[in-house]
């Protein structure tokens, strides 16, 4: 199982939102309670912020890879999951 790695701001209203979703789909799912997300607010990590190629939050990178950036829907947070499930 890959890590998953979220940048966010605190003020995002998009963030809270993957949140939420994040919450629904492990409620839905036990593989996905298993799933390890670092949530890393880009106000206080600049530095790996900057070593970062992204520019809307909430953006989800798996394997560092960058998977999902901007506006989040319940598939796109799914296949972030589905993705750090995947070997």
């Amino acid at each position: 199982m890959k890590d998953v790695l979220m940048m966010i701001l605190p003020d995002c209203p998009y963030c809270h939102q993957a949140m939420r979703m994040m919450e629904a789909l492990r409620s839905e799912d036990a593989r996905y309670a298993a799933v390890k997300v670092r949530v890393v607010n880009e106000q206080e990590g600049t530095a790996l912020a900057e070593s970062l190629d992204y520019y809307y939050v909430p953006t989800y990178f798996v394997g560092g890879q960058k998977l999902h950036e901007g506006v989040p829907t319940l598939e796109a947070v799914r296949r972030v999951f589905d993705a750090a499930l995947a070997e």
